[in-house]
């Protein structure tokens, strides 16, 4: 059964994490730890691209790919980039609470009508455009899918460690996702 695990404290932190680029992401961010110097990035970190969203962390700590529902899917080349040439250790996948990515197709109206308004597409051309690429981006639920693509993750890259949590927007802390029990 998946749990979700408040960080409170350095203990909170999963043995696995603690010490590494992962373990320091969490004290960084919710621990309020002083920032170490880095010349280049130790953690790739994949999340949405929701801007209720803000990371504490230091410069040069971490790649960021940012994208709907943290879905990394349409990503790989720049996940395998931050490990082959960035040297990357381990990847923290985030997904957040009132992800927009969920139930898309409640969204479909005002998709639709936004572009047909702000970007000045044709009614047609948006429909077409939302029913092309909602079935890529949908998600059923923010826990369950972030621990599937750490799932994915792990098998395509299974020297890395990658860690699934969420991010709370109603506190703006980050939460570790126990998906081994």
């Amino acid at each position: 059964m998946t749990q979700i695990v408040a960080v409170n404290s350095a203990s909170d932190i999963f043995p696995q994490y603690r010490d590494t680029p992962i373990g320091r992401l969490l004290e960084y961010h919710n621990l309020e730890r002083a920032f170490g110097s880095y010349t280049s990035a130790e953690l790739l970190i994949g999340m949405c691209m929701d801007h209720r969203k803000h990371l504490t962390i230091p410069d040069n700590f971490a790649y960021i790919i940012r994208a709907g529902g943290a879905n990394l899917r349409y990503s790989d080349f720049k996940v395998s980039y931050a490990i082959a040439v960035g040297g990357v250790q381990a990847i923290a996948l985030i997904g957040h609470t009132n992800c927009g990515m969920v139930n898309l197709m409640s969204k479909r109206e005002a998709f639709i009508d936004g572009l047909v308004e702000r970007a000045g597409w044709e009614r047609q051309r948006a429909e077409e455009h939302f029913m092309n690429y909602s079935p890529m981006f949908e998600i059923d639920n923010e826990v369950d899918f972030v621990v599937g693509e750490a799932e994915r993750l792990r098998r395509r890259y299974p020297t890395l460690t990658v860690a699934p949590m969420l991010y709370k927007v109603e506190d703006n802390r980050i939460y570790l996702i126990d998906d081994q029990s």
